[in-house]
């Protein structure tokens, strides 16, 4: 019985014990807490859950040993849709402003928080060389406002794609006003801190792009191929066609089957051609193109369309001391002898002819295989020439002879040509 009571006693005496443990916990037990509580300092940027919303203030726990407080004067720039969006038990990143104020608060800030991220995450762009897509925001006299997050990025209007940078002597509102709402990408490439500046490219993410897009195409295209592209810029010594991110070259000697015709006489810039793929050099990361390519060759088709004794219009190229060059019908270059100029004698075909001028010319002469015909002006009134020219022009004019008529005419005209082939 004594034994009994014993156990009993020491069991209720452990009850107390363990009552009494749980309600003043163990010196370690207060240390382990003290531990675990985070160690805040200024610049630190945590999650922290909302705990209670209010116009005055936001309290945040970040696991420390009180509630963080966001004051009200954060709040005042939320405005209403963004106070809505703080919600009881979201979770939200802020920045640490002061561990401990003056009556003890831990004084936070999710505004500061979010730009603090969107700076790193400027500087990762920056860092990491990559192009990003954003909302044109507004411009100013120097350029235009693109967004990262909550900054205020910078293109000046030097950075801008051509396409997008206007004239000088526009204003800003007739420059760039209707761009406002747009996407562009652009890269970050200048970041200053302490002076809150980020400066942005456009011309550097579309001249990255293009890189880009030039290599997929380089292993894309193949020689002899026919591709669709747009007439980009133009210069003296050809044209550069935009073929889908990349630019080719049409030389000027690959332009026309007219080798005095000039880049700007043939196309212009925004037209749309069809070229042809003449060489892809990988190594040098070049593209070659033609445009005449792609047209017959005029001298595989002259004798079909000219005949000797014909009379052409043609234009002076170039003069020579032996004679003067001259195109006939845009196309076949011809060689107007010296002695073919004048009846009369003469030194230097300047003293009859001058380039650029249209003259009417007769053909002496067609050499398909070593691509050379032979012109003459003073044969143009040459009579013996006058039946052709009469039966040329009679061709021009009435219906065409039949065939009992041109046998007539064929017996009745001994031509002066016909006469020097026999």
């Amino acid at each position: 019985m004594e034994e009994k009571q014993i156990i009993e006693a020491g069991t209720e005496k452990g009850g107390d014990a363990e009552e009494q443990t749980t309600e003043h916990p163990s010196m370690d037990v207060l240390m382990q807490d003290a531990l675990s509580l985070r160690k805040l300092k200024r610049g630190d940027i945590v999650d922290g859950m909302i705990v209670s919303v209010s116009p005055t203030e936001v309290l945040v726990d970040v696991g420390a040993k009180s509630e963080g407080v966001v004051p009200a004067k954060e709040l005042e720039r939320f405005g209403r849709e963004g106070l809505d969006n703080l919600k009881v038990g979201t979770t939200v990143p802020v920045y640490v402003i002061k561990p401990e104020d003056r009556e003890g608060n831990l004084v936070l800030s999710i505004r500061r928080a979010e730009e603090e991220k969107d700076w790193q995450d400027a500087q990762a762009l920056l860092e990491s060389n990559a192009p990003f897509e954003s909302q044109i925001a507004g411009f100013n006299k120097g350029g235009l406002i693109v967004r990262l997050g909550k900054l205020r990025g910078f293109v000046p209007a030097s950075q801008l794609a051509p396409g997008h940078q206007g004239s000088d002597k526009q204003e800003p509102e007739e420059r760039w006003a209707r761009l406002v709402g747009k996407a562009i990408q652009v890269k970050v490439i200048e970041i200053d801190r302490k002076g809150k500046r980020l400066i942005l490219s456009e011309r550097a993410a579309q001249r990255q792009w293009r890189d880009s897009q030039k290599s997929k195409l380089l292993d894309e295209l193949r020689m002899g191929e026919v591709r669709q592209g747009t007439v980009s810029s133009l210069s003296d010594f050809g044209a550069f066609i935009d073929l889908g991110g990349a630019d080719g070259l049409i030389h000027l000697s690959e332009l026309s089957w007219n080798r005095s015709a000039k880049p700007r006489d043939v196309l212009r810039v925004g037209q749309k051609v069809e070229v042809y793929v003449l060489n892809v050099d990988h190594d040098k990361k070049r593209i070659a193109l033609s445009l005449k390519r792609l047209e017959p060759e005029p001298w595989m088709t002259v004798e079909s369309r000219y005949y000797v004794g014909q009379l052409v219009e043609g234009t002076v190229t170039r003069l020579a001391s032996f004679g003067a060059f001259a195109l006939v019908d845009d196309e076949i270059e011809g060689l107007i002898h010296i002695s073919e100029l004048s009846s009369g004698r003469i030194n230097h075909p300047q003293e009859v002819v001058h380039e650029g001028e249209k003259h009417v010319m007769r053909i002496i002469r067609i050499d398909p295989k070593k691509r050379r015909m032979g012109l003459s002006i003073k044969r143009v009134a040459d009579p013996a020439y006058a039946d052709l020219d009469w039966r040329a022009e009679l061709e021009e004019t009435e219906e065409p002879l039949d065939e009992v008529e041109a046998d007539q005419l064929d017996e009745e005209n001994d031509f002066p040509l016909d006469k020097e082939e026999q």
